[in-house]
């Protein structure tokens, strides 16, 4: 079942009254000029052409008084930005998609007044694109998906119309396969498990969102965790997306008492477990300083190639940040199993 909270209006109008029969590409293709039969046609096969609240094939002839939406999965861009050089790890790509190695700090998509320094930019450049360009430009490559600012990791770009429609649909229908290793506060009860929850945006802060009961306009959201390796008073594990909401991860962790660590959003950014002893805040408090964002990496991305239909997968390694504050618990837990068995 479609989840009509994902889509996003992009086209809409009901038909004349003295509208003769024709073939909705063709009807689309007379009202939209920047956009191509091809396209209408590969947004009709991803059933994202709707005719009075129901998906419709091309060869579906328009009626006086139809109602006719596009609805497609991202959102309308209506913007120009600027071309930026900005420094981009690029992990594959080929004539349809490029997927890239996001860095933490990294805006994935400008926002309201923040239009320069994001990865769109820095795609717009890489492109070959200079100076002003206009974002709704198919040369700019599609966004599919979007990790947070503050988290590191794989992205993949849509390069072409076909892998635009192809994609949008894996991540929408739920089919890309994405894990993300997240550091967490406290020792998990399980060694692994599933957290549901629909989440919506927090009532009372618009910058977070929360678990929210069924039926309070939340989005459906399911997250499966596994542990990796546990330091006592914080975990490693690793998260496999069922659904792809926004914070989801952290929200969910939080949810379930264990916050990501370092996110100040959701409350890790504090001690959460732990000693009350000086030296134990000291080492926190040079964690924080090492890695200061929350501890989450989106390590591995699969999906359908949009043009051959071949699985294919990509895994990015841990950024230095966690890293070096993974080896600084390691040596902790070590030192504090030390102690107990002296």
């Amino acid at each position: 079942m479609r989840d009509e909270q994902e889509l996003f209006e992009h086209f809409h109008i009901v038909v004349d009254k003295g509208q003769s029969p024709l073939r909705i590409d063709r009807f689309l293709t007379s009202k939209l000029e920047a956009t191509s039969r091809n396209r209408i046609q590969l947004a009709a096969e991803s059933e994202y052409i709707l005719v009075n609240g129901s998906p419709v094939k091309s060869n579906y002839k328009v009626k006086p008084l139809d109602d006719v939406r596009i609805m497609l999965p991202f959102e309308k861009r209506e913007f120009r930005l600027v071309a930026q050089e900005i420094p981009l790890d690029i992990v594959y790509q080929d004539q349809d998609i490029l997927v890239v190695n996001k860095p933490a700090g990294l805006t994935v998509h400008p926002g309201h007044g923040n239009y320069t320094g994001t990865l769109l930019n820095g795609l717009a450049w890489y492109f070959g694109e200079r100076g002003t360009v206009h974002t709704d430009d198919s040369r700019m490559g599609v966004l599919v998906h979007r990790i947070d600012k503050d988290t590191s990791g794989l992205l993949v770009v849509a390069r072409s119309e076909v892998a635009q429609f192809r994609l949008a649909k894996q991540f929408f229908d739920h089919t890309a396969e994405r894990l993300y290793i997240a550091l967490v506060w406290g020792d998990m009860e399980n060694e692994q498990g599933t957290v549901t929850g629909d989440i919506a945006r927090h009532p009372s802060d618009r910058l977070r969102f929360r678990v929210c009961p069924r039926g309070v306009n939340g989005k459906h959201a399911v997250t499966h965790y596994r542990v990796l390796e546990r330091f006592g008073y914080v975990t490693l594990v690793e998260c496999r997306l069922e659904t792809g909401r926004t914070h989801q991860i952290r929200v969910h962790m939080e949810h379930i008492g264990h916050p990501l660590f370092g996110d100040i959003r959701y409350g890790g950014d504090r001690i959460r477990k732990g000693t009350l002893y000086s030296k134990y805040k000291q080492f926190i408090d040079n964690c924080f300083d090492i890695l200061p964002r929350q501890a989450l990496h989106a390590k591995t991305l699969g999906f359908i190639h949009p043009s051959t239909g071949e699985k294919i997968f990509f895994e990015a390694p841990l950024p230095d940040d966690m890293s070096e504050v993974l080896k600084k618990w390691r040596r902790f837990a070590i030192s504090a199993q030390s102690s107990v068995d002296s």
